[in-house]
């Protein structure tokens, strides 16, 4: 059996923005470098074994910051990526929020829909090794977890407004 923690990448420029960077690479805030040294701290006495990774920048310097200096491997991996909004890769937030619901089947215009995003992670996830992961990803990846480990429709999971907090734990 895997114990996955997921994380979420810290916070961006962009979050900070109310820009929803989706497939752009993006860059991690003042504040967010704080939250990957922050996580490092939490994490690095965790029992993790491996940190695998989104591939887009914002998640790669997370898991830099984090664990920097620290025995754990780190993998990237590019299944772990957003949802991919096509065209729409770097819309505001606010219409990422109003629109996120109506793409659960139907793709982003040029891009993939929530349920192609969530199984291209889950194929990822169908990939870890036993023992102590720790996921850092985005919000299609809480929601492939969510989905495989409580079975929560995607349906829902697309009306509920996302909360971060400092992880989430996951048998898969």
């Amino acid at each position: 059996m895997t114990a996955v923690v997921f994380e979420t990448h810290s916070t961006s420029e962009d979050n900070e923005a109310g820009v929803a960077t989706a497939w752009l690479g993006g860059r991690l805030s003042a504040r967010g470098r704080e939250q990957a040294a922050e996580l490092g701290r939490r994490r690095r006495g965790d029992g993790i074994g491996l940190v695998v990774c989104s591939d887009l920048n914002r998640a790669v310097e997370t898991a830099r910051i984090a664990f920097a200096g620290s025995e754990v491997p780190v993998r990237l991996d590019w299944r772990l990526r957003e949802c991919d909004y096509g065209e729409w890769n770097g819309m505001p937030r606010s219409r990422l929020d109003a629109e996120r619901a109506l793409h659960v089947d139907v793709p982003w215009p040029g891009g993939e829909s929530w349920r192609e995003a969530v199984a291209r992670v889950d194929s990822c996830l169908d990939e870890l090794p036993e023992g102590r992961v720790l996921v850092i990803g985005h919000v299609a990846t809480r929601w492939a977890l969510d989905q495989r480990s409580h079975g929560t429709p995607l349906e829902e999971l697309a009306a509920a407004d996302f909360a971060w907090r400092p992880g989430w734990e996951y048998s898969v």
